[in-house]
């Protein structure tokens, strides 16, 4: 599985990059053909309290999962939208085993 994160005009810290790997990496317990996780990190003008966004996107054989969440924190965000996938792929499996 290949990890990319791209922070939107701003440097991310390693210590919230690390975050980031051992959250996503924990997706692969749900489904091991995830290919690609692409994680983009912004913040959103003006100034409030919710500003820092988080969208992942993940890429499976003939199919790609999207979540953005909008939070105090990136941790919080990237929290949210990695929960938001797991209910995603755990729909896409229970699908496809139904088959």
């Amino acid at each position: 599985m290949k990890i990319r994160i791209q922070a939107i005009n701003f440097d991310a810290t390693e210590q919230l990059e690390t975050y980031i790997y051992k959250k996503v990496g924990k997706l692969e317990k749900f489904f091991d053909e995830i290919l690609s996780v692409e994680v983009y990190l912004k913040v959103i003008k003006p100034e409030t309290a919710a500003n820092k966004e988080a969208e992942i996107k993940i890429a499976i054989p003939n199919q790609e999962f999207f979540a953005s969440k909008i939070c105090d924190t990136f941790e919080e965000a990237v929290d949210l939208s990695v929960s938001a996938l797991e209910k995603q792929i755990r729909k896409h499996k229970e699908k496809t085993s139904r088959k």
